[in-house]
């Protein structure tokens, strides 16, 4: 809400405040469970803020108690691949650990995000990114940074934001997702590393396939930090017959005004000592108050649906919840706006102006404009539900449907781009502000499909072409022009060609219009060359060295070898016996056609049927 004059500061704030907690607590370290930026593209502004504030509190003189032994170059995938405490250039005394989001999570040619602006200046260890690559399944590994302090040692596992239903799917594939384990060490075994997991998924969904369950993850774990949830439960939670526990810190600040967010905001200190924990939560005392209440129209008494001011009166229960919240607020503290949502349930009945209702709450709430939000019982469908556009459910109050749901919805036939990946498309050019998302996702199936057809055309390839040489073949044997000589070298060339595809049986043709023409070319030169009918054979076989003197595919005498290497290399067959004893019988039936005059007649109406 950097736009919101009143709102602007409220993020900043928070994680001030909760920066200054871990420096005055002296923690070892700041874990952040994703989504340290709301926008994928945060503006300049956002930035140099967030800068400073890792600035003020993470570069100081305190000595940091712990080391890291794992490889740093698997876990933090940057151009320096060191823990930022390590580098001699800069003095961090609290070092901060962060994986992505799906709010800021990688994206563009170089799949970077805005969390790889603060680990490259040295503010932030990332880690927890994953490369995936296609539109299938994929593979991930998670390699653990190790982290050890005296007699204690932390396995930190970390996995950044992966679209839902394909981590969903990954987690069901055998091997798709791998966990590396600590390699037992001299006084350390694998069971004596406290295991922690931070990742950064949807938890409770109504829609399995959208959600990651939590016992998808492996029982070697003791301690997850489940981001993404808004909603702050920061109790750790047992999950029965998994033996780890899960906390879900939920966002700092209020972003959709609804029920969970709601609740108040903290933060969890977490002490470790070998296999044991200890968890304190801390409440942050910056955040805004947040009051929200529903109404039910139809359940309340004495209301006219057709009379304004009767709902008015009844919707009236602001000022209720503006005197609560200031009675939670804590002594000494700024006294904030408090923000109000009333949603109203208006089944049955007129609504009113959302606007022209919170104007007389400026100035006493932080959200006067949306202070009302209406909606309709499920039971009614949208066409009957006659919502004017001032009046639509704001975007966060809506079940967010995906491209997928849709279209299983209406029964569309996605027959030109995938569903899924269309779907990934328009995520990435609503959310992420990626102007090239469909662009990148069309040239993608593109290629793909190019690739497919190319593969499948090689055989219906080489039967159009056949098709085209043997057409014009029967052109020439149909002028009466034509001499023996040609319709005999003709046929002999018909004869190695139909033996050739038969014997061999490969896919290969004479695609060459050239060679082709330089084959005609040479047997119009041999027919010129001929006086008169009564010396075919010599004809015939000056013809054949002529054909082999050109591009080489004539059928003289003596010309085994050199008809074996220009055949070879023009249909990209290679050297075997069977294709020798196929050319020289092919070689033989154009000898016996040159010495058998007689047969001519019958050549050309061979060549005309073929």
């Amino acid at each position: 809400m950097e736009k919101d004059e009143i709102r602007r500061h409220d993020s900043f704030q928070s994680f001030d405040e909760i920066c200054s907690i871990a420096e005055e607590k002296q923690v070892d370290f700041l874990l952040l469970g994703g989504d340290l930026f709301h926008e994928n593209k945060p503006s300049r502004s956002t930035l140099v803020k967030a800068i400073e504030i890792l600035r003020r509190h993470c570069l100081n003189d305190q000595p940091v108690q712990f080391q890291v032994v794992s490889d740093q170059t698997v876990n933090f995938q940057n151009a320096f691949g060191h823990v930022n405490y390590e580098d001699p250039h800069f003095n961090v005394g609290l070092p901060v650990f962060s994986i992505h989001g799906n709010h800021d999570d990688p994206a563009g040619v170089d799949n970077l995000s805005a969390v790889d602006i603060l680990s490259a200046c040295n503010l932030v260890n990332y880690f927890g990114k994953m490369v995936l690559g296609g539109s299938g399944v994929g593979q991930i590994t998670l390699y653990p940074i190790l982290i050890r302090k005296g007699s204690t040692a932390v396995a930190l596992y970390g996995l950044g934001n992966i679209r839902d239903e394909r981590l969903n799917r990954m987690f069901q594939t055998p091997h798709a997702v791998q966990w590396m384990r600590p390699e037992p060490q001299e006084g350390c075994e694998v069971s004596d590393w406290f295991n922690i997991l931070v990742l950064h998924q949807n938890r409770v969904k109504m829609n399995a396939k959208n959600a990651i369950n939590e016992r998808f993850l492996p029982r070697f774990l003791d301690f997850i930090v489940w981001g993404h949830e808004h909603e702050c439960l920061i109790d750790p939670q047992e999950v029965p017959g998994m033996g780890f526990h899960i906390t879900q810190p939920g966002s700092s600040v209020a972003t959709s005004l609804i029920d969970g967010e709601s609740k108040p905001k903290h933060v969890l200190l977490l002490e470790i000592k070998g296999n044991q924990y200890r968890p304190n939560k801390i409440p942050l005392t910056s955040v805004r108050p947040f009051e929200y209440t529903e109404v039910v129209l139809k359940d309340e008494p004495d209301i006219d649906p057709n009379d304004q001011n009767s709902i008015l009166e009844h919707l009236d229960k602001v000022s209720g919840l503006i005197e609560k919240s200031n009675r939670k607020a804590v002594n000494g503290s700024d006294q904030k706006l408090p923000l109000v949502r009333v949603k109203v349930d208006y089944s049955g009945f007129m609504t009113i102006n959302p606007q022209r209702f919170g104007q007389k709450y400026v100035g006493k709430v932080a959200n006067p404009q949306d202070i009302l939000i209406f909606s309709k019982s499920s039971k009614r469908s949208q066409k009957e539900a006659k919502i004017d556009d001032s009046e639509r459910l704001r975007p966060e109050e809506l079940n967010q449907q995906n491209i997928e749901a849709l279209v299983a919805e209406n029964n569309l036939k996605m027959e030109i781009l995938p569903v899924n990946d269309l779907d990934v498309a328009l995520h990435n050019f609503v959310n992420k502000d990626d102007k090239m998302a469909f662009y990148n996702c069309l040239h993608y199936n593109l290629e793909e499909t190019r690739k497919k057809i190319g593969k499948d055309s090689d055989v219906s390839k080489f039967e159009e072409e056949d098709l085209i040489l043997k057409e014009r073949v029967k052109e020439r044997s149909s002028h009466p022009t034509d001499t023996p000589q040609f319709t005999s070298s003709m046929q002999s060339f018909e004869n190695i060609r139909s033996e050739n595809v038969t014997g061999i049986g490969s896919a290969a043709s004479f695609s060459d219009d050239e060679d082709t023409a330089q084959i005609l070319s040479s047997a119009n030169r041999g027919r010129k060359g001929s006086s008169s009918a009564s010396r075919p054979s010599r004809d015939a076989s000056e013809l054949g060295k002529s054909s082999t003197r050109g591009r080489g595919r004539g059928r003289g005498r003596g010309s085994t070898g050199l008809k074996q290497t220009t055949l070879d290399a023009t249909l990209g067959f290679r050297r075997s016996q069977r294709s020798t004893s196929v050319k020289v019988q092919s070689i033989a039936d154009d000898e016996e056609n040159v010495d058998s005059a007689s047969s001519e007649e019958h050549e050309i109406n061979e060549v005309e049927s073929s």
